[in-house]
């Protein structure tokens, strides 16, 4: 750790509006965790932070879908939430939340020493405003169309089509999700952290003192800078949230993004605060762990959170003054689950506390192929039949397979006590001398935070027993050189003590119960590598499977569970939306619908669903941009005859003026197909 005495880990705060999926713990927990964990086994001061995230838009939505408060939402999902990581075997100091009272304070008097010391900038701005219901809409409570490629949900700050970050104001044809309505424009004041003020300090300490974070970090961050960084609001007009201390802000709470973070701190607070006898932490021994140089502090977090915890947060930070910075950012990119984007509103995913109902006991077998196949630098993919594969294939034969061999032979010719080791040969010395290299390997590898070569590199040990025993074949020469059976097996005992230090921080669950075979104690990370962990005459206790195979039986009910959700979800997208309000029919006759045929078609650069048209509508030539190009390649529309709103007025899509819309059906999958005469007709004839 060199100059640092003592390491300071958070973790995302995970919203309170849903459970933990499998995302998630790939994301941030299992390798914040493992590397806890390992801290911990060098006897290093080490603190994990979490707890839930309990304000903020989604919360109140949630809410308001089920008729409930806020309050009653956070409640019942922090409860799971916390269950689950502690029944998984994350290991925290504290799983806070931020609608503790220590938050509030802690929140609110960051704030106010930002206000207080003029960090902070006072602006009116114009913000959409949903009269029927008279509030102020939060980003998120507006929905219209995207202005990059053409996505008609998309939210007021990011397209979820594109990923494109967005402002409400560049919606087209905005609606209220609250009432449904279009809402209007009013004025209303807040603060803001001045963000390009610290442009050129997050320049000097990011791009040129951390390069050697994360690529997929440094490059996030780099990106945000070279765009030229804006004041960003820290105040929102809300009702739920840490109220703004200010008398003229009355009605308005702490931006989330603003708060959430604050959590890391008021967690650390609640921690010392439950250590002492008082239930006060009169001396501030927190501080040691937020504002002494010496502690280094670790943000897990994942890829959609890394501009908050790199650029936002710091900044925030740098402002108060009295605050460390992170020395590291290691976050991960995101999960797939069997080739599709995890989704809580559709519920694809793998809940971890319905993981933990169905596969009891099998805590570590998770944990092994979510850190066998995370998603580092890159977006991965989880699938069952991998999660079966890796099970049987890895754990099982691998693993699982040495220690119950060494193990049982072990106690059907010495009566489960260690055999003495005789004379060395030039194979028992290299296999042993192996097990350094391996602790070398697995080190550098953690320190670097690649937790996928580090389990990889501490498999090799397992592997290394596996070909030893394998190579030696004491079964074989048992009855004719006792003794070089006694020196082999004393080998492969050496190698599954060091295992069980080894695989301590991957593997908790199943270290713990191969100690209990060994009838031995846990073991610092210092004794990795030593080759007389167990004494000769040492008696272990007996064996049992350290891992079972999962039968293809086990497979076929999640994919099936899975297939049921899908099923599910389609049948719901393919019941008929209501029909809309009664027009009159003056109203209807205001479109002027043409049929028109494709005379050109091409993709538009940089999108993924827009297609560039022109169309001979019988009157003229026009172009149509159109969001059908994933269900339409454009050869295959020249020509085509199509019916198009022609009196609709024209909007710009990515810099083309898009003069009319095309008709199209929208499939129970989302898909579109276009509204076409079922037999050739004059271009321009009316649609009637």
């Amino acid at each position: 750790m060199g100059e640092f005495k003592r390491t300071l880990i958070t973790t995302a705060l995970p919203y309170a509006n849903g459970p933990i999926h499998i995302g998630h713990l790939a994301g941030v927990y299992v390798p914040a965790d493992i590397y806890a964990r390992y801290l911990r086994l060098k006897n290093e001061d080490v603190l994990l932070i979490g707890g839930s995230d309990e304000h903020g838009v989604p919360i109140t939505l949630k809410a308001k879908n089920e008729g409930i408060t806020p309050q009653d939402v956070v409640d019942k999902f922090h409860a799971i939430i916390k269950k689950s990581f502690k029944d998984f075997g994350i290991s925290f100091d504290v799983y806070s939340r931020t609608s503790a009272k220590v938050h509030h304070e802690t929140a609110t008097e960051i704030f106010k020493k930002l206000y207080d010391t003029g960090k902070l900038v006072e602006k009116t701005s114009e913000q959409y405003y949903d009269e029927e219901n008279q509030q102020f809409l939060a980003d998120r409570y507006i929905i219209g169309t995207c202005p990059k490629c053409g996505f008609e949900r998309a939210y007021g700050d990011q397209c979820e089509s594109c990923g494109t970050s967005l402002s409400p104001t560049e919606l087209i044809d905005p609606t209220s999700m609250i009432s449904g309505n279009q809402p209007v424009l009013k004025e209303t004041k807040h603060w803001y952290l001045p963000l390009n003020e610290y442009e050129p300090w997050l320049k000097e300490w990011i791009l040129e003192g951390h390069k050697e974070w994360k690529p997929n970090v440094y490059g996030q961050c780099k990106s945000w800078i070279d765009s030229g960084l804006q004041p960003r609001a820290v105040t929102r007009d809300l009702k739920w949230g840490v109220p703004v201390p200010l008398e003229e802000a009355k009605g308005k709470v702490l931006y989330v993004w603003f708060d959430a973070p604050i959590g890391y701190i008021s967690a650390t607070k609640e921690l010392f605060n439950s250590r002492s006898p008082s239930g006060k932490d009169e001396e501030g021994l927190w501080e040691k762990y937020w504002k002494d140089p010496e502690t280094r502090l670790l943000h897990f977090i994942g890829k959609d959170n890394i501009v908050f915890h790199c650029i936002i947060f710091p900044t925030v930070l740098k402002a108060e003054g009295t605050y460390n910075l992170p020395e590291n950012v290691p976050a991960n990119e995101f999960l797939n689950l069997e080739n599709d984007k995890i989704s809580t509103s559709r519920n694809w995913a793998v809940w971890l506390h319905e993981y933990l109902e169905e596969f009891p006991g099998k805590e570590d077998v998770l944990k092994y192929v979510l850190t066998a196949n995370a998603p580092e630098t890159k977006d991965n993919d989880f699938t069952w039949k991998d999660f079966q594969a890796r099970n049987n294939n890895e754990l099982v034969a691998i693993l699982g397979n040495f220690v119950n061999r060494a193990l049982v032979l072990t106690q059907k010719y010495f009566d489960g006590k260690v055999p003495a080791r005789g004379e060395l040969s030039n194979y028992d010395s290299e296999t042993l001398a192996a097990i350094s290299t391996i602790k070398s390997d697995v080190e550098k590898s953690l320190s670097s935070f690649r937790f996928r070569e580090a389990l990889k590199n501490a498999m090799d040990l397992a592997r290394l027993g596996n070909k030893y025993l394998a190579d030696e074949e004491p079964w074989k020469i048992w009855k004719t050189d006792s003794k070089r059976v006694e020196t082999i097996l004393n080998v492969c005992l050496q190698i599954t003590a060091n295992l069980t230090v080894c695989l301590e921080p991957f593997l908790p669950f199943s270290m713990e119960k191969l100690r209990g075979f060994l009838n031995f104690g846990k073991q610092e990370w210092s004794q990795f590598g030593n080759t007389n962990l167990l004494a000769a005459g040492h008696q272990m206790n007996t064996p049992e499977l350290l891992f079972e195979k999962i039968e293809d039986s086990v497979i076929e009910a999640q994919l099936q569970k899975l297939l049921d959700t899908k099923k599910a979800n389609e049948l719901a997208e393919a019941k008929a939306k209501p029909a809309k309000e009664s027009i009159e029919f003056e109203d209807f006759g205001k479109m002027d619908i043409r049929v028109g045929t494709v005379l050109e078609a091409e993709k538009v650069a940089k999108t993924k669903k827009l297609l560039k048209l022109k169309i001979d509508t019988g009157f003229d030539k026009r172009t149509v941009v159109s969001g059908i190009a994933e269900y339409y390649e454009p050869e295959d529309l020249i020509g085509k005859q199509v019916s198009i709103l022609v009196n609709l007025e024209p909007k710009k899509l990515r810099g083309i003026e898009s003069q009319g819309m095309i008709l199209c059906a929208e499939n129970a999958d989302g898909s579109l197909s276009i509204v076409s005469p079922d037999q050739k007709i004059k271009n321009g004839s009316e649609v009637k």
